[in-house]
């Protein structure tokens, strides 16, 4: 698929799980897997030969350190999780998410699902940094999915979505906007924390953990474009003026 979502493992630790997911990418024609941290390193056997041919050749697989560095160039995220969190975000059924990301690739946004790692998946944290969540609706007293599992029902309603060649008729963007890259939304947030730390905003320090994922949530929830994000530098620029001065980062 042209321009397709991109498959991101948080942390996989079994390289028999990352072989298994590339196959599954390669079956419905997925490309991009993205790695972060990977228990294991990086080239792994037993992920090339779970793989059946899919690495290197269909799939190619990128290596980060950070989640951070691995959403850099993504402007729409989901992140997939079994369990309820305590946070405010649009949350997708496997079929759904499917849609939504067909919609945003048409739309020239590059999107990405994320998904945890095997034992306990993803830290709130990271869950955070989502445009919203993707629960896959399986027997309630019995909800485990192997990692490989997981990458391959989303990969095929991805393809089926994709088959079904659907069209948005009506965007909630303006014509030629686009959304923005995670590393700017990041990069806002980061300068913001920084401003509201100097400001003495974060007054409990056991709180502060807390606050910083709220005040994440509040933007990554919002499908902020580019330009968008530039107004908001600009605000926090303004306020600045009006107040302390402080170097940006």
């Amino acid at each position: 698929m042209t321009n397709s979502p991109a498959i991101i493992l948080m942390v996989p630790q079994m390289g028999e799980n990352i072989g298994a997911a590339a196959r599954a990418m390669g079956n419905f024609g997925l490309t991009d897997l993205r790695l972060v941290a990977p228990r294991d390193g990086w080239p792994n056997e037993k992920a090339i030969a779970m793989a059946a041919g899919a690495l290197p050749d269909i799939v190619s697989v990128s290596v980060f350190e950070t989640l951070d560095e691995a959403i850099a160039d993504i402007q729409f995220l989901l992140a997939t999780t079994a369990r309820r969190r305590d946070m405010v975000k649009p949350v997708f059924s496997s079929s759904g998410a499917a849609a939504e990301l067909q919609k945003k690739t048409l739309q020239e946004n590059k999107t990405a699902i994320l998904f945890g790692r095997e034992r306990n998946g993803l830290e709130n944290e990271e869950v955070a940094k989502a445009q919203g969540i993707i629960q896959i609706a399986t027997n309630p007293n019995f909800a485990s999915l192997n990692l490989g599992q997981s990458v391959l029902l989303m990969a095929y309603e991805l393809f089926q979505k994709n088959g079904d060649q659907l069209h948005s008729q009506n965007t909630s963007y303006e014509e030629g906007a686009s959304l923005a890259v995670q590393k700017d939304v990041q990069t806002f947030l980061q300068r913001l924390n920084g401003e509201l730390e100097y400001g003495e905003f974060f007054r409990s320090e056991g709180l502060r953990p807390t606050m910083e994922r709220n005040i994440t949530n509040i933007f990554t929830r919002m499908d902020l474009t580019e330009q968008e994000v530039k107004t908001l530098q600009g605000i926090l620029s303004a306020l600045l003026k009006s107040g302390h001065k402080k170097t940006d980062p």
